[in-house]
């Protein structure tokens, strides 16, 4: 069992987020990394130990934890705080980002920096062990607004805002029973592998934060087209998309603003007190509502540390687990439940009505078939008879409508939805395999047309549409000003 009390660390530096410029040993007030800046100005340059670099270019040495970063060019702001472990500078893309934080933006920018109270300590810690610059816990502000539980339309999760298969390939385990996503610990461990990688690769923080957003492909199609690596050049031009281009400067704006609190006006804000919390050893399938109840703990707070559990028990394939509880309940646990037995038993039933399948019932209850498999020790191919129990991983007395099994029934928003469906009907077109072949007339789309309002317009079959003009249509839905094969 370890106790762990998440507080800052005792830096030898005086910059926000523990950038490296003094060489004498103070101590930093246990403050969120987003308010340290408040006091951080060197007074004397004869302390800095690493250069002091203008403008936003990275140098070669690679040796970004140890250099600082004068923020040139803002000195109408006014600022405490001009010094990053990071690139940031001032410019048009970055100033209407601090403009849409302190107007419209402001609510906004006040929750996530309280949430940040909480987690940014943790976070720029372990950025720092993992030899990174603490000042990108800004990328997961920008990211989640510092939400373990946040989630995007294309499935991204977490602090981090991983997508699957990403996640996993950084070693995140992602199931039906635990996604690791939401884990601050692993998560950040996992961004910090990703991230350094990305600087490895492209040598500069801003396209590293750029590919962080669209994937080093998209990034790296995007320097051989317009051969420039510069991130400022790139977003002069279309193929990276807007959420990107806006991206970086959106990292840059919430760093000058969440170093330099008092300077916009942010000095009054609440932040949540930093987590604390112990960890103890449970088994594989251990009943966490029952072990809550008996260690007088609100299950909520079970969930609230640990929010990766998706469920209300471990997962049996886990011989072990380390559970984080309330700091003081890990003693609780070692007199009161240490030796007493948890496992899940309180499993709901399903009595089939006809005769089917473990992996019809699986289906019928959203459940991945290999969920039922495990509980009811059987293949999802097995057969069920009529009135027989099957046993579902929901707990008796639970709705399986309630918000620990929202995901089962979630619909993907109506953006993606139509994605999916543009898809399915190219894929049957490109089946069909109906083609003009030798064009004579062609269609430029109107405003608001989509491929069946033209194939209605022109009278040519949708699939014949489509198959003839696959190149433009494949990778994107028809643009205003697409000419078109109709004849």
């Amino acid at each position: 069992m370890t106790r762990y009390s998440v507080l800052l660390l005792m830096c030898s530096f005086v910059i926000s987020s523990c950038s490296p410029l003094w060489t004498s040993t103070q101590k930093i007030d246990s403050l969120p990394d987003i308010q340290q800046a408040i006091n951080t100005e060197p007074q004397d340059t004869q302390k800095i130990a690493t250069p002091i670099v203008g403008g936003a270019r990275i140098d070669t040495s690679g040796r970004h934890t140890s250099t600082a970063y004068f923020l040139e060019g803002a000195e109408e702001l006014n600022l405490e705080n001009y010094y990053f472990d990071i690139p940031v500078v001032y410019n048009d893309a970055v100033k209407k980002w601090i403009n849409y934080y302190l107007n419209r933006g402001r609510d906004y920018f006040e929750i996530y920096s309280a949430r940040g109270g909480r987690y940014a300590p943790l976070l720029g810690k372990i950025l720092e062990e993992n030899g990174l610059p603490r000042d990108l816990i800004y990328v997961a502000m920008a990211e989640s607004g510092f939400q373990t539980k946040a989630k995007s339309y294309a499935r991204a999760v977490g602090l981090w805002q991983f997508i699957p298969s990403t996640g996993r390939i950084y070693g995140l385990k992602i199931d039906w029973y635990i996604d690791e996503r939401r884990d601050p610990v692993k998560s950040t461990i996992a961004a910090s592998k990703y991230l350094k990688k990305l600087y490895e690769e492209f040598g500069d923080w801003e396209i590293a934060a750029a590919a962080y957003n669209a994937g080093e492909g998209k990034v790296n199609r995007a320097i051989a087209r317009y051969k420039t690596d510069d991130f400022w050049k790139l977003t002069k031009r279309r193929y990276l998309k807007s959420e990107t281009r806006n991206y970086v400067p959106k990292i840059m704006a919430l760093a000058i603003l969440g170093k330099n609190l008092d300077s916009f006006g942010f000095a009054d804000i609440e932040f949540h007190e930093q987590i604390d919390f112990a960890e103890i050893d449970v088994p594989g399938k251990t009943d966490l509502v029952a072990l809550a109840e008996e260690m007088n703990i609100d299950v909520e707070e079970i969930y609230f540390l640990n929010p990766e559990l998706l469920r209300w028990y471990i997962p049996a394939y886990s011989e072990t687990y380390r559970l984080k509880v309330p700091a003081g309940a890990e003693d609780v646990y070692e007199t009161c439940c240490a030796d007493k037995d948890f496992t899940a038993s309180a499993f709901q039933t399903y009595r089939t009505k006809s005769a089917t399948t473990i992996a019809e019932v699986a289906k019928k209850f959203r459940i991945q078939p290999s969920v039922l498999e495990d509980l009811n020790s059987v293949p999802a191919r097995t057969r069920v008879a009529k009135g027989q129990e099957v046993i579902l991983p929901f707990r008796e007395g639970q709705n399986i409508r309630e918000a620990m099994y929202a995901d089962l029934y979630e619909r993907p928003r109506r953006h993606v939805r139509v994605q999916q469906s543009y898809k399915k009907h190219i894929k049957l077109a490109k089946a069909s395999g109906q083609k003009i072949a030798n064009p004579k007339e062609y269609y430029t789309v109107q405003k608001g047309d989509t491929l069946w309002t033209v194939a209605k317009k022109t009278g040519t079959p949708l699939n014949v549409l489509i198959n003839s003009n696959i190149g433009i249509v494949e990778g994107r839905m028809i643009r205003q000003g697409d000419k078109l094969v109709v004849r």
